[in-house]
């Protein structure tokens, strides 16, 4: 009897591996909350890709970087309270919407100057003006990311959160700003929620607090963006699916088959394929923690979880990474990161001054 390298004995070797390496990003991420256990969970993986590892390995690291991933998006949804932070989100939407439109405008042209690859381009801007890490993992199972361009955005990233733990603080002393605006700014130009959490808490108990709650605010939008994306790119695949014709979309052996219908190279693609089902999973997660008596108890277990199941996610994208080819092809996401990170607090301090 064979034993599928599908099945559970078969992806073993890999999510032990994954396990394994997450496990001790979990632990440096609690002793570095400014770097945090994803970002440790991607470079222990690109560390450990250095070791030419047997093939069987192979099922279980792809496992954790696409099916793994997007049930840990689903499981996050627990740890959110949707009516707390929903009333936040209507006191800031006008703040979030100009701040995010400004943000992908930016991410979309300086890319294009910089002739950043369309995938890593989305993938630096929404990680930017969204919530970082968990944006990225929402959006590149939509848009077929490879792990390199994951890799390499989250890279991005996380570079520039490193640096707005440290150096917003500093930016708000100097510019006197109270603790209500500066939980505003940072909750709002910050994108990963450890270093919101460090920079917001250095600067006050108060502005630690409702910057977490505007963070919080901020990732819904995670949803409409994740939707509208699949939208686009339901309209992009049939745009280019209608674009060839039928000898050119089909494989030259399948030229001579009379009996397939003309239309059929564009009727194969659906959008059933590229819907995001786990960010509707993620939102109705998100409604069961808040407006039903769940069990504290569990639906920290399940966030805890979900936030594990990035790190290993994290992990086998690290696996999957080639280190040398990241760091020769590195420089235009970083400067694209840069230039989509200070619009963003620019715009986030601007448009605090005008509508709040």
């Amino acid at each position: 009897m064979t034993i599928s390298k599908n099945g559970p004995v078969g992806l073993a070797p890999g999510l032990l591996l994954t396990f394994g390496l997450a496990g001790a990003a979990w632990f440096l991420g609690k002793l570095l909350p400014v770097i945090g256990s994803p970002v440790f969970g991607l470079f222990l993986g690109m560390l450990a890709a250095l070791w030419p590892r047997p093939a069987f390995f192979r099922p279980g690291i792809q496992f954790s970087s696409k099916t793994l991933l997007k049930a840990a998006i689903i499981l996050l949804g627990f740890g959110m309270n949707l009516g707390l932070v929903l009333q936040t989100g209507r006191d800031t939407i006008l703040l979030m919407a100009t701040t995010i439109t400004i943000t992908l405008l930016t991410g979309a042209l300086l890319g294009s100057l910089l002739k950043v690859g369309r995938k890593p381009r989305i993938l630096v801007s929404v990680g930017t003006c969204i919530c970082g890490g968990s944006a990225i993992a929402a959006c590149a199972p939509i848009i077929k990311a490879n792990d390199e361009e994951i890799a390499a955005s989250i890279s991005t990233i996380f570079l520039f959160n490193v640096i707005a733990a440290f150096l917003f603080p500093a930016l708000g002393h100097l510019m006197l700003m109270s603790d209500h605006a500066f939980g505003i700014w940072a909750g709002t130009a910050i994108n990963d929620t450890s270093s919101v959490v460090a920079a917001a808490y250095a600067y006050s108990d108060q502005a630690g607090s409702l910057a977490v709650i505007v963070k919080l605010a901020r990732t819904l939008v995670i949803i409409p963006l994740t939707l509208t994306l699949a939208f686009l790119e339901t309209r992009r695949e049939l745009a280019s699916t209608s674009t060839v014709g039928p000898a050119e979309a089909r494989p030259s052996a399948q030229l001579n088959d009379l009996t397939a219908p003309a239309d059929s190279s564009v009727r194969r693609f659906s959008l059933v394929s590229i819907f995001p089902w786990f960010v509707l999973g993620f939102l109705a997660a998100a409604a069961a923690n808040s407006f039903w008596a769940l069990p504290t108890e569990l639906t920290k277990l399940l966030s805890q979880c979900g936030k594990f199941a990035i790190v290993m996610a994290m992990a086998a994208i690290g696996l999957n990474t080639h280190l040398g080819k990241l760091l020769r092809n590195g420089w235009r996401p970083i400067l694209l990161g840069l230039g989509c990170w200070i619009i963003l607090a620019l715009s986030a301090l601007g448009a605090q001054q005008l509508f709040m």
